[in-house]
Formats: structure tokens, C-alpha cells, sequence
């Protein structure tokens, strides 16, 4: 699509994005700690509950969860070792990540943009990431990870240029383009590459790093199955609309990503349908 150029004095370089990321704080060393120590594979149920408990807000979302009507315990849960026991190693996981970067970024001066919005599609999109990921026998924590994080460099453009994303959604709702052309046009870098300065900013991994630089447009030589993958996720969570955005569109589905996945229909059928019930259960809890 050929979008008409926009005003230049909303242009940036990608140095001020480095430089306005350099002056983001890292993330809490608590909150550091307990996502790197999520990796490791061999961490208890006990210790994982230690964990929880440190964190109050953490622990009563984490009795929630557990509580809650899709996992329809038979008694009520009133311990977070009971929880967590429940819950799994996995879920608790999740529910870890999640919660530390939803209240990592400070809320933004930026007009029209939806906060809430925006994780409820990062989320949907984790939750499919890794449902697929386990359909095909990957990485299922790695898979959620990239999933949540995918789409981190709009919140960069959105808390450190609010004016200018602000233009760039006016420009996006102006044009029926998707936001990365918006971003493109108005502001010249656009969130791939303010997420990939994020992801080095907060010594995220290669492979997350790499989900993050080819979930949009994945390419078709040397395809990262992970980058397939949550590209995938990410459009089937636009076409099931979990975030209730207005003029929403849906991504076109790159077909090497397509092809390199190789579900079959009622591999995709029972995602769609699991992907919903997982995401109103985290939605009402985290969100």
C-alpha cells in the first residue's frame, strides 16, 4: 500500500529511541531475579510458592486463578501452596511474567491509546503462542515469553513519544493501514525496532529477540520457527478480536510461516476455542 507522506516534525531517529530507552529504569531487581530464575527448569513447587508469596498482589491473583471457574477446582483454594500445586509449575510461571510486565511501563499522556487493550491482545497472543507451541512439541514457557513480549516496542513509542504515537493512530484510523505502516510514515522507526532496543535494554534473549524482530513480517528464507509462530498466534488473536478494538484489522498470515507451522484445520479449530477460554480466565484476574 502507498500511504501519502505525514508532517517530518513528527519524525525520529532510532538514536533518540536508544537514547529515551537508556533512560527507562531496568526492570526491579526482584522483579529480575524471579524472571530469570523462571527458566530454570528445575525450580520446585515450593520454591515458586516462596516467590509468589513475596509479592501481595501477586499471591491474591494467584488465589484467584486458581479459585476461578476454568479450573474449576471442587473445594476452595485458600493456600498458595494449595495454588500453585494446582495451578502447575507452568501457569504459575505465566502468571509471574505477567504480572511484573503489566506494571512495568507508566501510564501514558498518549490520546487513544488503549492500555488495557494492548495487553489483553499481548496476552491473547501468549496464550495462543503457547498452545500451539505445545501442539507441535515446542518450548511451551519460551513460546508464552515471545507472545507476551512481541509487539514491547509500542509501549517504548507510546510512553516516550506520546505526541507523536498519538499522530501515528490518527494517521493509522485516517489511512485503514496497519499501525507498523502508521508508525512508519508518521514517526520513521516503528515498535519492532524500539522493541528489539527494548529487549537488548533489558538483556532479553536471542531467541526472544528474534520473535520480536520477525513476528510482523517473518520473512521466508532461514524462517525462526518462534517469529512463525507468534506471528501466527498474534493474527489469530486479532481475528478472534479478545481486545474489543474498534477498526481493528486483521494481520495477512504470511504463508512461509504458514506453511513452516504445518497444522492441520482441527488443530487450529481447537486452538481458536482453547485460546478463548484461557484468555477470560487471565483477562478478569491480571487485567
Amino acid at each position: 500500500m502507498n500511504l501519502p507522506p505525514n508532517d517530518p516534525q513528527y519524525h525520529i531517529s532510532l538514536d533518540e529511541v536508544i537514547l529515551q530507552i537508556r533512560d527507562l529504569p531496568t526492570l526491579a531487581a526482584v522483579a529480575q531475579e524471579m524472571l530469570s530464575n523462571l527458566d530454570d527448569d528445575d525450580l520446585s513447587l515450593d520454591k515458586i510458592a516462596e516467590k509468589v508469596a513475596m509479592d501481595q498482589s501477586l499471591a491474591a491473583k494467584t488465589l484467584r486463578l486458581a479459585n476461578s471457574s476454568y479450573f474449576g477446582s471442587n473445594s476452595k483454594v485458600v493456600t498458595l501452596q494449595q495454588a500453585v500445586a494446582m495451578l502447575g509449575v507452568k501457569n504459575v510461571k505465566n502468571l509471574i511474567r505477567m504480572t511484573i510486565l503489566t506494571t512495568s511501563f507508566p501510564v501514558s499522556r498518549c490520546k487513544g491509546f488503549d492500555f488495557k487493550a494492548f495487553w489483553q491482545q499481548s496476552i491473547g497472543t501468549a496464550v495462543c503462542a503457547e498452545l500451539i507451541s505445545r501442539t507441535l512439541h515446542m518450548k511451551h514457557d519460551f513460546a508464552f515469553t515471545a507472545g507476551l513480549l512481541h509487539a514491547i516496542g509500542r509501549l517504548v513509542l507510546v510512553t516516550r513519544f506520546p505526541d507523536q504515537y498519538q499522530e501515528v493512530l490518527s494517521y493509522r484510523k485516517q489511512h485503514d493501514c496497519h499501525l507498523l505502516q502508521a508508525e512508519r510514515v508518521v514517526m520513521k522507526v516503528d515498535h519492532v525496532q524500539a522493541g528489539l532496543a527494548l529487549a537488548v535494554h533489558w538483556n532479553f534473549s536471542e531467541a526472544i529477540q528474534d520473535a520480536i524482530r520477525g513476528y510482523v513480517e517473518p520473512g521466508i528464507e532461514g524462517l525462526n520457527p518462534i517469529a512463525a509462530l507468534v506471528h501466527v498466534a498474534d493474527a489469530i488473536v486479532h481475528a478472534l478480536d479478545l481486545a474489543k478494538l474498534e477498526d481493528d484489522l486483521v494481520p495477512i498470515i504470511s504463508e512461509a510461516a504458514w506453511n513452516t507451522l504445518a497444522m492441520g484445520e482441527m488443530d487450529y479449530h481447537a486452538i481458536f476455542h482453547e485460546t478463548e477460554m484461557r484468555f477470560e480466565a487471565l483477562n478478569q484476574i491480571v487485567l
